[in-house]
């Protein structure tokens, strides 16, 4: 027997002992066994993530006592959410980091369409997953990554105004008194605080322009003494490189000097869309970043000096300058894609590409979270419930990772996946189908 296949024969030990240490962090003993089978049932081959078909799959003799162990640990147990993704990370980020440093905090938030109106933070918004408007609740996560891997650090529901200021909802899905409404870039903000507070391995914060625009959210990342690489739209206004905001007009002959700086009709910022079209060819270069599915990947890239122009003019001092990141594939009339970065002047072209794109890493985690791992079946109502499933879908996605890092994939081998997590469980019963295992429109 080869050393890789002992080491997979050991799997169920390695699982136990992953098991172990979240079991630890969740406090009582009465929270053992059901944390322990609720994080298998996620793991299991099966279509549907709910209490119900995992119930069946972990103990078909005794599926119903299994049932109400399940969904009393997701729907109504008392431990801490925060404490066993803390947990998580102190089992998986050592994997991570031996070979590869931890380079990035990436910033993102996800959809999942639900139907009705009684299901915490369910109303008519953006859904990433559908690509439009619709009935769905939306989450923002946090990810730590290095250039092979990622696990989510952080992750909560972004709760609606709509939601926010309505006491009775609030009350039947046990919304927390201490939780108002937030936007999303402060709902990630506070996230990021508390990981830097927390003394997690800093990385380079990147997001996309739904918070990379949001000034407040760039500032609070400089607050907390953090490098960010963040999406921008086409229509954020810039200082050209060298240029600035005019100085405070001369002193009067009465009253205080003024120290605001000004801009006047002749002295304007630009738009980054105009300041990337004012670029020649020259300026552009071609930079390959990763391999991907179908090889290299390879664009345009400009990086330009510029300052940003948002409301300066109540400034008594310009902002910083900092980097204007561009990508103008060839064949493009215009530039597809703009970020904003206060990584070292000195940073080159290259490695700021690469960083700056190291962003797929999250959807790669939205994606096996949810197709693999049942991110996206819970089908109960409240707020803790909701986060009970999602910290556990972390979990086991935590083991999928550290399995990952003990075998990375060869160039004859397909890296891990959940469905190759060997997980012990009875013989299922050939005469029982669990309720709702193939329904459609029951996602979370």
């Amino acid at each position: 027997m080869s050393p890789r296949q002992l080491d997979l024969s050991r799997q169920g030990e390695r699982l136990q002992v992953y098991l172990d240490g979240l079991t630890e962090a969740a406090g009582h003993a009465d929270r053992v066994v059901p944390i322990e089978n609720y994080t298998k049932g996620l793991m299991l081959p099966i279509e549907r993530k709910s209490v119900e078909p995992m119930a069946a799959r972990l103990a078909p003799g005794n599926v119903r006592q299994m049932h109400q162990s399940l969904h009393h640990i997701v729907a109504d147990g008392a431990w801490s959410d925060d404490a066993l993704l803390k947990q998580v990370r102190s089992q998986v980020l050592p994997a991570m980091t031996r070979k590869h440093a931890l380079a990035a905090w990436i910033v993102d938030d996800t959809g999942f369409p639900k139907k009705g109106t009684h299901s915490v933070g369910v109303t008519r918004q953006y859904c990433g997953q559908l690509g439009k408007q619709d009935n769905c609740r939306v989450a923002v996560s946090v990810s730590l990554a290095t250039e092979e891997a990622s696990i989510p650090a952080a992750y909560r529901l972004y709760l609606p105004e709509v939601w926010a200021n309505d006491k009775e909802r609030r009350k039947e899905a046990g919304v927390p008194k201490e939780i108002g409404f937030q936007t999303k870039p402060d709902i990630a903000l506070g996230q990021i605080r508390s990981l830097v507070n927390e003394d997690v391995p800093r990385g380079v914060v990147l997001a996309d322009a739904a918070y990379g625009d949001d000034s407040g959210f760039r500032e609070g990342l400089v607050s907390l003494g953090l490098c960010y690489a963040v999406g921008i739209k086409s229509s954020t206004t810039l200082w050209p490189p060298g240029i600035m905001p005019l100085p405070p007009r001369p002193k009067g002959k009465m009253g205080r000097p003024p120290r605001l700086l000004r801009r006047d009709e002749q002295h304007q910022p630009l738009s980054a869309k105009d300041l990337a079209l004012c670029l020649g060819t020259t300026d552009l270069r071609k930079v390959s970043w990763r391999e991907g599915t179908r090889g290299m990947m390879r664009s345009r890239f400009a990086a330009v000096r510029v300052r940003v122009a948002h409301r300066d003019y109540w400034r008594k001092e310009p902002h910083p300058e900092q980097w204007l990141l561009i990508e103008w594939p060839a064949g493009e009339k215009e530039p597809t894609k703009y970020w904003l970065s206060n990584l070292n002047a000195s940073i080159i072209l290259r490695k700021l590409v690469a960083i700056a794109k190291l962003r797929w890493r999250i959807e790669r985690d939205y994606e096996e979270l949810k197709q693999e791992l049942g991110l996206g079946h819970f089908e109960g109502r409240n707020w803790r419930g909701f986060h009970h499933h999602a910290t556990l879908s972390i979990a086991a996605y935590g083991f999928l990772v550290l399995e990952r890092c003990l075998f990375p994939p060869s160039a004859n081998s397909q890296p891990v996946e959940a469905k190759n997590i060997q997980v012990q469980i009875p013989p299922m019963q050939s005469d029982y189908k669990p309720r709702g295992a193939a329904r459609k429109n029951r996602t979370a």
